[in-house]
C-alpha cells in the first residue's frame, strides 16, 4: 500500500549535503543521487531517479524524502529541484521486465537507464540503502577493458531522509511515475491508478478480483496465485 505523507507538524529531518561534500573531498568531481520508486507495486514499472548534485546552489526549500510529502507538494517542488541540480534522468523497467528479471535486476536495468539519459556520467553516486543494486555483479569471464565505466556507488541507510541528492532523485522518481500511472487511468478506470499508482489498494484489489490482470500488471508476483482470471 502507497505510504501515507506524514502528518503536518511532526518533526522532519532536513536532507544535507555532508555525503556530497565528503566525495568531493575525495577527489570525484561529478556526485550524483539515486533512489527508486514502485518496487512494491503490482502495476506499471520500476523507476529509477538520479539528480546529479550541484556544488555551489541552495536547495530548493522544503526539499524532503518524497514519502514524506503531499502529492501536491511533490508537484510543486519538482520543477525546482530541476531547475536546481546540474543533471536528472529517470530510467524504468516495465512490468515484463520485472518479471523476466526479477526485482533486483528490474531496478539495476532501470539504474542504467537513468544514468544514460545524463549529459555526462557521475564519478560517484549516492544510493538510499544498504544495498547496491546500480552495481553489476562481477562475471568470472568477463574481461574488465570490455565494460563501460561505472560510478563509484556508496550506499546511505536512510539516505532519502538525510542526503539532499537521493532526496531530490526519489521525487523525480516518484512524481515521473506518479505522472505516468495517472496517464494509465483511463485506459484501466476500475484499477484506480491515478490514486493507488499500482500499489495495493482496497479498489486495485476489487477490480483485480473483477477483471483479472491488464497488460500493465506484474504477473510473477504472489498476489497473482489468488486470482481467478489471470
Amino acid at each position: 500500500m502507497t505510504s501515507a505523507p506524514k502528518v503536518a507538524g511532526a518533526r522532519q529531518r532536513v536532507p544535507g549535503d555532508h555525503h556530497e561534500r565528503a566525495l568531493f573531498d575525495e577527489g570525484f568531481a561529478v556526485v550524483a543521487g539515486i533512489d527508486e520508486v514502485g518496487r512494491g507495486a503490482w502495476a506499471g514499472p520500476a523507476s529509477v531517479g538520479v539528480v546529479v548534485f550541484p556544488r555551489d546552489a541552495v536547495p530548493p526549500e522544503g526539499l524532503r524524502d518524497s514519502k514524506e510529502l503531499t502529492e501536491e507538494r511533490r508537484e510543486a517542488l519538482y520543477p525546482l529541484v530541476t531547475r536546481w541540480c546540474v543533471g536528472w534522468s529517470v530510467g524504468h523497467a516495465g512490468p515484463d521486465e520485472c518479471d523476466r528479471l526479477g526485482m533486483t535486476a528490474a531496478l539495476r536495468l532501470a539504474a542504467h537507464r537513468a544514468l544514460g539519459g545524463l549529459s555526462s556520467s557521475p564519478h560517484a553516486v549516492l544510493l538510499d540503502g544498504g544495498f547496491d543494486f546500480v552495481t553489476e555483479p562481477a562475471a568470472p569471464d568477463r574481461r574488465a577493458l570490455s565494460e563501460p565505466a561505472r560510478p563509484e556507488v556508496r550506499t546511505v541507510v536512510r539516505g532519502d531522509s538525510t542526503c539532499v541528492s537521493i532526496a531530490a532523485a526519489s521525487i523525480v522518481a516518484k512524481v515521473t511515475r506518479d505522472r505516468m500511472m495517472r496517464g494509465m487511468s483511463s485506459s484501466f478506470p476500475a484499477f484506480d491508478f491515478d490514486r493507488n499508482k499500482g500499489y495495493p489498494s482496497p479498489a486495485h484489489r476489487t477490480a483485480l478480483a473483477g477483471f483479472g490482470l491488464t497488460s500493465v500488471h506484474r504477473r510473477s508476483w504472489s498476489y497473482v496465485d489468488d486470482l481467478a482470471f489471470r
